[in-house]
């Protein structure tokens, strides 16, 4: 590609590079200079114009963004994302469901180093979206790409994107009260917040006694009618074998896991009882904030597959702002 300021005989077919004020209106940058643009130019005065020229082989910026989103999306139903049209060498890619986007960060990668002009820029790995919220958008930076660097780029980043959506669509919130006292709607309130933004229905719940026995009951009970269990305690899982993680055991189940790195959040555990996958919620959960739960519970909801490696790989990016209502904050 060719770019410079150019005679106005010698501008034709080129890609204005600046907006051009005139009388009858304004000639805006990015369009393609034909013969009735020229002379609306001449007619102004005006003898030369600042131009992109496409060189053999290069790829209008509209044609390579399509081009790129198609190969990055080749079958946009199959992953539940919608690709936008091009516009300004940008295409954007939208979710058409509540879910976690699923991405190809080598791929990505990849694709971003192949030529400086050739973009794209997602949101984070397993990031929450709502049904049309932007997964992505493709920009080629500069009115043109170089078509076998186009060709390498595409080639780079085959399938890298996809929504997962959710898929378990009832939860259940298990709460325990510890010496009769009473658990007050913060949890509740949170929680259900929580499971509406995803489209995700909270049955009823329960509060039952802190300890091993009456949870397990609970859990038992609530395991035939749902998709994915909370459990919030009144005293925080200290342990590995506190309270809530014996209660699954005793119930059937299996514990996974026990802790990670993020904070708030890091007093987490999870597991299953059968195929119902079960969260030990940290007591950071009764906020609305942001922490280390709402990483797991969303791509379980999504049913992603979590494994104890993805835990303890949330550390970068894990030190989450803390809520105001935080009993001992990090500095105190």
């Amino acid at each position: 590609m060719k770019f410079g300021t150019v005679p106005l005989a010698q501008a034709e077919g080129g890609i204005l590079a600046h907006s051009v004020q005139l009388a009858d209106g304004r000639l805006r940058k990015g369009v393609t200079l034909d013969a009735g643009a020229l002379k609306r130019l001449s007619s102004a005065g005006i003898t030369e114009v600042t131009v992109a020229q496409l060189a053999a082989g290069d790829v209008h910026e509209d044609r390579a963004a399509e081009r790129l989103a198609q190969a990055l999306v080749p079958d946009p139903e199959a992953v539940h994302l919608r690709v936008a049209r091009a516009s300004t060498g940008r295409v954007n890619i939208h979710a058409k469901a509540n879910g976690v986007v699923a991405i190809d960060a080598d791929r990505i990668n990849a694709v971003n180093a192949v030529h400086p002009m050739i973009t794209v820029a997602t949101v984070p790995e397993w990031q929450r979206v709502a049904a049309r919220g932007m997964v992505a958008t493709v920009k080629i930076i500069s009115y043109a790409a170089p078509g076998d660097a186009l060709e390498a780029a595409c080639a780079a980043g085959q399938t890298a994107l996809g929504l997962r959506p959710v898929s378990r669509r009832r939860a259940t919130l298990i709460q325990t009260s510890v010496n009769q006292q009473p658990v007050g709607p913060k949890g509740q309130r949170a929680m259900a917040a929580r499971f509406d933004r995803m489209g995700v229905t909270m049955g009823e719940g329960a509060v039952v006694p802190h300890s091993v026995q009456a949870l397990c009951d609970a859990l038992r009970d609530a395991c035939a009618q749902t998709d994915l269990i909370c459990v919030l305690t009144g005293s925080a899982t200290s342990d590995l074998h506190d309270v809530a993680p014996e209660a699954l055991r005793a119930a059937g189940g299996t514990v996974v896991h026990y802790g990670m790195p993020v904070d708030p959040g890091n007093l987490l555990f999870w597991g299953h009882l059968g195929s119902v996958p079960v969260i030990g919620l940290p007591g950071c959960a009764r906020s609305p904030a942001l922490n280390g739960a709402d990483w797991v519970l969303e791509r379980m909801l999504c049913d992603v597959p979590v494994v104890p490696a993805d835990i303890m790989g949330m550390g970068v990016g894990g030190l989450l702002k803390e809520p105001p209502s935080r009993p001992k904050p990090r500095e105190s």
